[in-house]
């Protein structure tokens, strides 16, 4: 068997030959087929790498606009938290405003929420506070002949703390009810010198005294709501003269009436200023209610 081959290479100075083993062919066929081999692999890689990079490029462009998007929401949330809280501070000083105007004054802990609620009533809690509070005039209002205060007393003739005033009222004037709530006592009271008195026990810690009375109309234990008849002036007790003696107390403490007689729909405002009722807490109260 031939185990060799002739290679034959013409150039201008004539031809040349050369006998190789048949091995050497087959070397370098092989040599040929890895290169093709090698260059393959390299052309397909290539081309993967080609499109993977492509794909990257598009999900960066992709990445880099979504960035772009949320940095554009970011600053639109951020001037609006800028904006809201320009607000606050805006509400917060107009409130401040409001709640001296009304004479609230808030712990420093209490939410601006329930600042607001608190300065806002609705009708319907403005209501429920003129009927569960006592406001107005128990009395046909004719006047006031002696004030909560120091005083000489007209029959002991001796100065003394007056815890009420005394408002004027002819014999057997019609006394009314100034909120809803229950009769404490109802009779003659012979330790304190009223004679006929009435206690009426409101909500929220609110009581009334009436005393002096020439009749009372309901007893001890009855409910009565604001408006109703609940006794006539007199002269019982230690009185100079027909009158009624009014009390207004919170918490078991005289407190001015002459606030709560004033107070009604058109000013109701105004009772806010007085300091013996911690006035944030009990509307706070009323309107989570």
């Amino acid at each position: 068997m031939n185990e060799r081959f002739t290679i034959t290479i013409h150039d201008t100075s004539g031809f040349r030959q050369f006998n190789l083993h048949q091995i050497v062919k087959k070397i370098g066929f092989y040599v040929a087929l890895f290169l093709v081999l090698i260059f393959a692999i390299g052309a397909t890689v290539i081309i993967y790498l080609d499109n993977s990079l492509e794909e990257l490029n598009t999900k960066r462009d992709s990445l880099v606009q979504e960035n772009k998007t949320l940095q554009t929401s970011v600053n639109s949330i951020e001037n609006t938290l800028n904006s809201k809280k320009e607000e606050l501070l805006e509400v917060s000083d107009k409130l401040d405003d409001i709640e001296e105007l009304i004479g609230l004054t808030p712990a420093k802990e209490v939410a601006l929420k329930e600042r607001v609620d608190t300065a806002k009533l609705t009708s319907s809690q403005i209501g429920s506070m003129l009927r569960n509070i006592p406001n107005g005039s128990p009395v046909a209002f004719k006047g006031i002949t002696s004030k909560r205060g120091m005083r000489v007393h007209p029959t002991l003739k001796r100065k003394e703390f007056h815890r009420g005033v005394d408002m004027r009222a002819k014999m057997k004037t019609r006394v009314y009810a100034p909120a809803d709530g229950v009769v404490e006592y109802s009779g003659k009271h012979k330790s304190s010198g009223f004679g006929n008195l009435v206690i009426i026990r409101h909500n929220y810690g609110f009581k009334t005294l009436y005393g002096h009375l020439n009749k009372v109309v309901h007893k001890s234990g009855t409910f009565v709501n604001k408006g109703d008849l609940i006794a006539y002036t007199g002269n019982s007790g230690m009185s100079s003269g027909p009158h009624l003696h009014y009390e207004v107390r919170f918490a078991e403490h005289t407190i001015d009436p002459q606030q709560f007689i004033d107070w009604d729909l058109k000013n109701y405002k105004n009772i806010f200023k007085e300091k013996g009722v911690p006035w944030q807490s009990l509307v706070t109260a009323m309107t989570q209610k």
